[in-house]
């Protein structure tokens, strides 16, 4: 099945490039989170993204409130179920986001070579002279010649509604710009970011606290996207908090980069947080366009390393408003799954775009046929260099594990967990096979009651590339005195042919911990 891999370096014949993609239950290793919104929140449209891929629902509070949010993620527990599908939660919060804002939703047309006055006085009326903005120490932060972008939330870059200012001069607490470019603000939220200035509000603020203390407990996300990460602190900060609300002390915090300040503290950060989302998008404003890549490969090949999951966004813009992405889009998409990505990220692609199961469609197509020609090999050699030695146990057995599967060319690696740390690791030396998770669920107390662990970690392992969950029966310890997994491995077993993953003949390699010894043995499946 994978002695086919083609890599970028050899030749390629050219016909073969024709070939048509096999369809395959698991349509790709690489995992799409979706943000589901006005475009993508029935429970039929939300079915067919499952159905198509997506593996985590994002929720975005920067626009939507509460009661909205619940009722998509209502319909969204209901495609689950219907699909039988599993797909995990994440919320994202707004962060220290700066807006215009616009109380009555008219139209603003904004003249180039004309000024405007940017006020923290909310009450006022906007036009195309004064613009009210959330924040009131921007004249403290900026000065004359500053460039300024206000654009539509969730901008593609495409649209006639995206402005730049440069900072003429400042007047008490109002910012005067010149207006570099014409343009129509058109919509309700309209997002504001000044280059590489530092924003002094905190990045979790009081309206997100609520959200996450209040539809974040209800709803047990596994998922916090920590917009507008900064310092290693905010992440401290953040799990803090989490911590003291029930059960989100297991909800992982992947920390958004979107500003040179949280470039500069990368890699303090990538220390603290559990994952990281390259937010491309505002990355854009405040990096040269020229840099843009660099950061990227760099930021991913960190992530890599650290056995962390590097998230991607802003890849297919274009397919917003069009049923294919421009050529530039579908390489970017590919080169991403090639630098190492885990997963693509769709923001107004799905959220308020026309085609949001096609876009999930497509870009898993996408993956799928960079993941044929991704060097695992060279990218194998360079994770056990990076590791260096002596290796501890859990890497040694993970890394035995993806060389033996390689080896004997193994359709499937079937790993026992009960924290998805031991299949975190395998997937981290990226195989070319899938890696099925077993997770077995532990039972805990907290003195009042008892109750099982294990759902939040299979759950947070559909953000991890090649990584694929399964829950379960908890009467099998993940530790086992003796063979007793054989049950286990056998409902993992018939849950990969049942998905035409594993056939008659085929190896097999399972990794376990029988008393406490870790073992790697390989199965050969008979008719």
């Amino acid at each position: 099945m994978h002695s086919t891999h083609l890599l970028l370096e050899e030749p390629i014949r050219m016909v073969s490039i024709l070939e048509p993609s096999k369809p395959s239950f698991f349509p790709a290793m690489t995992k799409i989170v979706g943000t589901l919104g006005p475009k993508s929140r029935s429970v039929e449209v939300i079915s067919a993204c499952l159905k198509a891929g997506m593996s985590v629902a994002r929720f975005d509070f920067s626009w939507g409130d509460v009661d909205y949010h619940q009722e998509t993620l209502e319909n969204l527990k209901t495609a689950i179920k219907s699909t039988q599908k599993l797909c995990a939660i994440m919320l994202d919060t707004v962060g220290p986001e700066l807006q215009v804002v616009n109380k009555s939703e008219k139209a603003i047309s904004l003249e180039a070579d004309a000024y405007v006055i940017l006020t923290p006085d909310q009450e006022q009326e906007a036009s195309s002279q004064l613009l009210p903005i959330n924040f009131s120490g921007l004249s403290k932060a900026v000065k004359q010649g500053d460039t300024i972008f206000i654009g539509q939330y969730l901008f593609t870059g495409s649209e006639t509604t995206s402005v730049w200012l440069e900072v003429s001069e400042v007047k008490g607490a109002d910012v005067v710009c010149i207006i570099k470019n014409t343009a129509t603000l058109a919509g309700s939220l309209f997002t504001l970011h000044v280059s590489q200035i530092h924003i002094d509000l905190p990045t979790l603020t009081e309206a997100d606290k609520n959200a996450i203390s209040t539809w974040g407990v209800r709803n047990k996300i596994d998922f916090l996207s920590l917009s507008y990460t900064r310092h290693a602190e905010d992440v401290r900060q953040a799990r803090e908090f989490l911590s003291k609300l029930g059960d989100l002390y297991q909800t992982q915090i992947f920390a958004k980069i979107e500003s040179v300040e949280g470039l500069t503290h990368f890699d303090e950060i990538l220390q603290e947080a559990d994952g990281i989302i390259l937010s491309r998008g505002n990355l854009g404003i405040d990096l040269p366009p020229e840099k843009v890549f660099l950061f990227q490969k760099a930021a991913v090949y960190k992530c890599n390393m650290a056995g962390k999951p590097a998230v991607i966004t802003r890849v297919v813009d274009s397919m917003t408003d069009n049923l294919r992405p421009t050529r530039a889009e579908a390489t970017d998409v590919a080169n991403a799954i090639l630098d190492g990505s885990d997963a693509i990220l769709l923001g107004a692609e799905t959220l308020r775009g026309l085609y949001p199961v096609e876009t999930i469609s497509t870009v898993g197509r996408i993956c799928y046929e960079a993941e044929k020609v991704f060097n695992q090999d060279l990218y194998f050699k360079k994770t056990v260099k990076y590791v260096g030695e002596p290796m501890t146990h859990l890497e040694s057995i993970a890394s035995s594990a993806v060389r033996a599967a390689i080896k004997v060319r193994a359709s499937v690696i079937v790993c026992f967990t009960s924290s998805g740390r031991a299949a975190r690791l395998i997937a981290k030396y990226r195989p070319t096979m899938p890696v099925l998770s077993v997770v077995i669920p532990r039972l805990k107390t907290n003195q009042l009651r008892w109750s099982f662990s294990g759902a939040f970690e299979a759950r947070q392992s559909l953000v991890v590339r090649g990584l694929f969950p399964m829950l379960a029966d908890p009467r099998h310890p993940a530790e086992s005195t003796s063979s007793s997994n054989e049950s286990v491995l056998k409902v993992a077993l018939d849950h990969g042919k049942a998905s035409g993953l594993i056939k008659p003949h085929d190896r097999v390699v399972v990794c376990q911990k029988v008393g406490d010894a870790s073992v790697v043995k390989i199965i050969e499946l008979e008719d």
